[in-house]
């Protein structure tokens, strides 16, 4: 990978008649412009391993998060918002796309330090960057990338306008700092990440708020290693640098927010906050099984928030939805036109989103090139069987914090911290599981509703038929 390498009475009355009509026209255009509704300006947060239950309007219980709280009181909340992998690259190219991990391509996470280098998104996607590009916006993606560390896979030429951030989850080594194409920084001290990404964000939002911008906020954290800055960080308490974290991203927000605000282009501003996928140790589903890498809800249901009051009420949605949504509902209320698209998996849940609109297509999930489960209203169906693995209480992460390629604390979240319900082995291959009255996926309905196995069996062969593999 490349290193080190932003009215004067002697004017006649003709001349003065055509100054005076140049002005007034002049002056016209000026109304006529303030009369055009600008374009709404973009605002994705995405967190990285954020769990379910790790906010409070999402039912933490021993921390709050104010801020990320107050979005969802003004604007609508997803309680019912999966990912389509349990893991980084697939999820995050599945928002940018609006396709399937099978329909673009990128099924596991390019990884730096074991080799995994030539894996990316590919040039034959069309992202929601270059989409809003096209349409006049200015782009940026601050934080994690991790769609491809070599250059052609690089943001800057994927539809962003400029890129600051580190190019993979943070901790692959080497942990370092890209602006658009060169490498400025290594190595970093995660501690101040947070705090960095959020002044870049301002410093972005303030510099286009006379013009519609797309800004792609991508945290690092709660990814492992957990960092937090001096203000939020309490070594005091133990076992709570996962809070301090969690804390200071609602702070985040909320500088954010309050810049939108006080520039006067928060409502016209569509602000989005969501997770990639399940939490890690120390994070929380909020009572549902499994963790991240799994298929299980736990793995897979994420946090969604959207606040647009120009578009939506305040309200709570339980109609299943997933990221390949966001894609063709930001087409609708931006208005972006494109020339060319490519086959979307989502559809435009701006009906949902209001309340007006009960029913989705099937929602499913994947891990490695495998289609795990479909849920289709109120049930889900695992179609092979659930991953189990449970790391050991005395499991001594290989890329821990070490002061030097690593530095953030030493102080760690660990096993023993499982995040959600812990999953047994599973019995049967498949299952069926009613979500509404069996969130934590403990009664097997298969062998009792067959019909139903067979309706949402056939939607799972609709939608594998209709998938091109790269």
């Amino acid at each position: 990978m490349k290193q080190l390498s932003t009215i004067d009475s002697t004017i006649g009355y003709g001349r003065l008649f055509s100054i005076v009509m140049l002005g007034s026209l002049a002056f016209s255009c000026k109304l006529a412009n303030r009369s055009e509704p600008q374009k709404p300006n973009v605002l994705i947060i995405l967190t990285d391993d954020l769990g379910y239950g790790d906010i409070s309007c999402f039912g933490q219980e021993k921390y709050i998060t104010p801020n990320i709280d107050k979005l969802a009181e003004e604007g609508v909340r997803c309680s019912d918002f999966y990912c389509p992998t349990p893991y980084s690259a697939p999820s995050r190219a599945t928002l940018l796309t609006g396709r399937f991990p099978l329909r673009h391509g990128l099924t596991n996470n390019p990884t730096p330090d074991a080799g995994i280098d030539d894996v990316g998104i590919s040039q034959d996607e069309i992202t929601l960057g270059e989409v809003l590009q096209n349409a006049g916006y200015t782009t940026k993606l601050i934080g994690k990338w991790h769609l491809g560390h070599k250059e052609e896979f690089f943001p800057v030429n994927h539809g962003f306008d400029e890129y600051y951030g580190i190019l993979y989850s943070n901790d692959m080594r080497p942990v370092q700092h890209i602006e658009n194409r060169d490498t400025v920084e290594y190595p970093i001290d995660q501690n101040s990440l947070t705090v960095r990404y959020t002044e870049k964000a301002i410093d972005f939002i303030t510099r286009n708020k006379e013009k519609p911008f797309f800004l792609h906020l991508c945290h690092p954290m709660p990814h492992k290693p957990l960092a937090v800055s001096n203000r939020f960080y309490t070594p005091e308490t133990k076992d709570d640098l996962y809070g301090d974290v969690i804390r200071e991203l609602d702070w985040s927000v909320g500088e954010i927010v309050s810049t939108l605000d006080e520039l006067g282009i928060l409502d016209n501003t569509i602000v989005i906050f969501m997770s990639d996928n399940g939490p890690w140790f120390g994070g929380s589903t909020g009572g549902l099984k499994g963790m991240k890498a799994t298929s299980w809800e736990g793995g897979v249901r994420v946090p969604f928030i959207l606040r647009y009051p120009k578009a939506f009420n305040p309200v709570t949605i339980d109609v299943p939805c997933w990221s390949p949504d966001i894609f063709p509902t930001l087409l609708n209320l931006t208005g972006a036109n494109p020339n060319a698209l490519n086959q979307l998996d989502g559809i435009d849940i701006t009906n949902i989103l209001r309340g007006e609109q009960k029913e989705h297509p099937p929602v499913f999930s994947l891990i490695d090139k495998r289609i795990m489960s479909v849920r289709m209203g109120r049930y889900k169906l695992f179609m092979d069987r659930p991953r189990y693995k449970r790391l050991p209480s005395d499991w001594v992460d290989p890329r821990r914090p070490d002061g030097e390629t690593i530095i953030a604390p030493f102080e760690q979240a660990t096993p023993d911290q499982y995040p959600g319900v812990v999953p047994g082995e599973s019995v049967n291959k498949i299952q069926l599981f009613d979500l509404v009255n069996d969130k934590t996926e403990s009664h097997d309905l298969s062998h009792t509703m067959p019909a139903k196995v067979d309706e949402m069996i056939k939607a799972y062969e609709k939608f594998k038929a209709s998938l091109v593999l790269r």
